[in-house]
C-alpha cells in the first residue's frame, strides 16, 4: 500500500500494514453486525464516521436522522406485527424477512450517525384508534404495511439531493431505497395488486413524509 500524503506514512511500514488490516477487519465486522452487504470502500467510509468520530455535514445528519425515524417506525411495525399473530402462516417468512431488513437499516443508520442519532419515537399503529384492528385484521395490517413501504420509497427519493455531496452515504441510501421498493412491490403482490403505480414514482418532501407518518407517532 502507498503511504504518500497520509498520517500513517510516518509510521513504520510493517505497523501501517498491521493497522490497515485491523481497520478492515473492524469495518467488515461492523457491516456484518448491521446485516448489510456492501463494497469495502463504502463500509470503510461509513464505519469511519462511527468508529473514528468524523463529523458529518449538518444537512447529511438531518437527512439521515429523518431516514432513521422512518426506519424506526417500520422496524417497530414489523416487530409488533410478527408477534401479534395477525399474519397468515404462508406470509410469515416474508414479513419476518422484511422486519430483519428494517432492523438492519436502523443499525446501519445509527452506526453512521453515532451520538448524533435520534432516539426511537413512541409509536401507535392504531393511529389513535383509526386502525384499531391492525393486529387482528390482516387486511388492515397489509394496508398499513403498504403505506409505510410506499412512504419509505418516496421519502428516500425526496431526500437524495441532500446527500449528493456525500457520495458514499448517497450510494448506501440508494441501496436501502431499492430494498424498500422491493418490499413495497412484494406487499402489493400479497394484496393482489400490481407492484407499481405507473412508469414513474413521485418523491415526497420531508414535510409531506412526516405529515404522513405523524398519526402513527405517539
Amino acid at each position: 500500500m502507498s503511504n504518500d500524503n497520509t498520517i500513517l506514512g510516518a509510521i513504520e511500514p510493517e505497523l501501517v500494514d498491521s493497522i490497515a488490516f485491523s481497520r478492515r477487519d473492524v469495518f467488515t465486522r461492523y457491516a456484518k453486525a448491521a446485516g448489510i452487504m456492501t463494497s469495502a470502500p463504502l463500509v470503510l467510509a461509513l464505519a469511519s464516521n462511527q468508529a473514528f468520530g468524523q463529523s458529518l455535514p449538518q444537512q447529511v445528519t438531518d437527512t439521515l436522522n429523518f431516514a432513521l425515524t422512518l426506519e424506526y417506525l417500520e422496524a417497530a411495525f414489523y416487530e409488533q406485527g410478527n408477534k401479534s399473530g395477525v399474519i397468515p402462516s404462508q406470509y410469515r417468512s416474508v414479513f419476518r424477512t422484511i422486519g430483519q431488513h428494517e432492523n438492519a437499516h436502523v443499525k446501519l443508520l445509527k452506526g453512521v450517525l453515532g451520538s448524533a442519532a435520534v432516539a426511537a419515537p413512541g409509536v401507535d399503529f392504531t393511529a389513535g384508534g383509526k386502525y384499531a384492528d391492525v393486529w387482528e385484521n390482516f387486511d388492515t395490517f397489509l394496508a398499513l404495511s403498504q403505506t409505510f413501504e410506499d412512504l419509505g420509497v418516496a421519502a428516500y427519493k425526496g431526500q437524495a439531493g441532500n446527500l449528493i455531496g456525500s457520495k458514499e452515504i448517497l450510494t448506501v441510501a440508494l441501496q436501502i431505497h431499492s430494498v424498500e421498493a422491493r418490499h413495497a412491490s412484494e406487499v402489493r403482490r400479497i394484496g393482489l395488486k400490481f407492484g407499481w403505480d405507473g412508469a414513474f414514482d413521485k418523491p415526497l418532501s420531508k414535510k409531506a413524509a412526516l405529515a404522513a407518518a405523524t398519526p402513527f407517532l405517539a
